[in-house]
């Protein structure tokens, strides 16, 4: 189910309940009367379809369902950072901030222009600032407000992961795990790992968003994305993510079978003078590319196409007489097929690969059980 269907109100108050003890203290805690409490809990408890407290006689004992649940809520409540946001207003904004427009949130979330417009607008009044303005014939976010969709995405992509849990508790592995994959990830590590996961937890769903670093970085900071697998930035992308090595990679120069240079040892001069297919100019292989020829005494060579896809990479290499540098697990089919060639040219050159989070993230089981096949299957390949 959606997170966001949750009614806030009830979340809060199963949160004041474990972390006060009793109904009455959560009470005063979010101003509500103890029946309207009560019934608030069961309405979640029906919402959710799992029981979260054991009604006893001098009160209800939470149990391992709500402890886990009050822990995503609270850490969800303090992303929210108001007491007056509720959770049709939560998700009013979000299918704003995610279409752009109200008529084309309306369109996706089925409520009429009318009451988006409302929520919203009450949302602003709740942080006493615009979160929307108008630009032109259109609306965008203000910069508070950018910050807000983020802070609910990742309210949201916390009670997501409660419920998974809560589903896991109750014996059903139906979570899902969202990836960001850059190249050389798709090449050989995610694969591998996702098909031998899917074999021992086969009610787990992937999602699986492709992409450069630039492309993905986005969607892992608003908790779309739970990590990133792929060449890691040395902690330049920033003190909020984390960064984990796994192997090391050594690209190699890669060319079509008929390049002149194929399959031989060839000089940093006969290098520089022909064309390069490269990563955009911010990407560390494209850095330490070019700090290859300037260490060298060399001019850097031209680069005519700029590109990240290896599939595009490949097809140009085979078209013309383009070279590149490539891990040789990207293309090691097209090297067994004769199409492409190595060349002998030793750049020396040794990128770190690893994986991403944002430094507060708190994964569920089942996502720590991907990280943990993921770091095995690693050492089978280094090994």
């Amino acid at each position: 189910m959606d997170s966001l269907q949750l009614n806030l109100r009830h979340l809060r108050a199963l949160h004041s309940i474990v972390r006060l003890g009793s109904i009455s203290a959560a009470a005063l805690d979010i101003h509500l009367t103890q029946p309207a409490i009560t019934q608030g809990i069961a309405r979640l408890e029906a919402a959710i379809g799992a029981p979260l407290f054991d009604r006893r006689a001098n009160g209800m004992e939470p149990r391992a369902s709500a402890i886990i649940l009050s822990d995503r809520v609270e850490t969800a409540l303090k992303l929210v950072n108001n007491r007056r946001v509720t959770s049709t207003q939560m998700r009013a904004f979000n299918y704003l901030a995610r279409t752009g427009s109200y008529t084309a949130a309306a369109a996706a979330s089925g409520v009429s222009q009318a009451s988006l417009h409302r929520s919203v607008s009450d949302l602003s009044l709740a942080y006493g600032f615009a979160l929307v303005e108008r630009r032109g014939r259109g609306l965008g976010l203000t910069t508070k407000g950018r910050e807000v969709a983020r802070r609910f995405s990742l309210a949201r992509a916390e009670l997501d992961a409660g419920l998974d849990e809560i589903a896991t508790l109750g014996g059903q592995e139906t979570g899902h795990i969202a990836l960001g994959a850059m190249p050389l990830a798709r090449a050989l590590v995610l694969p591998r790992v996702m098909a031998k996961y899917h074999e021992i937890h086969p009610d787990v769903r992937f999602v699986v968003m492709e992409g450069s670093h630039t492309e993905l970085i986005g969607p892992l900071r608003d908790g779309e994305l739970s990590i990133i697998i792929g060449a890691l930035r040395g902690g330049s992308a920033g003190p909020d993510l984390i960064e984990k090595p796994l192997f090391v990679d050594e690209p190699i120069v890669i060319a079509s079978a008929n390049h002149p240079l194929a399959g031989r040892a060839a000089s940093i001069e006969e290098l520089a003078s022909y064309p390069w297919v490269m990563p955009g100019t911010h990407a560390p292989l494209r850095t330490s590319w070019e700090q290859w020829f300037i260490d060298a005494g060399q001019p850097i060579p031209t680069v005519p196409i700029e590109c990240g896809s290896v599939i595009i990479i490949r097809q140009l290499l085979m078209d013309g007489n383009f070279l590149t540098l490539l891990s040789r697990n990207q293309v090691n089919l097209e090297l067994d097929a004769g199409r492409l060639a190595s060349i002998d040219a030793r750049p020396g050159i040794r990128r770190s690969i690893g994986m991403t989070h944002r430094a507060e993230w708190n994964p569920t089981k089942l996502q720590r059980a991907f990280i943990e096949l993921l770091e095995q299957q690693i050492e089978t390949i280094d090994s």
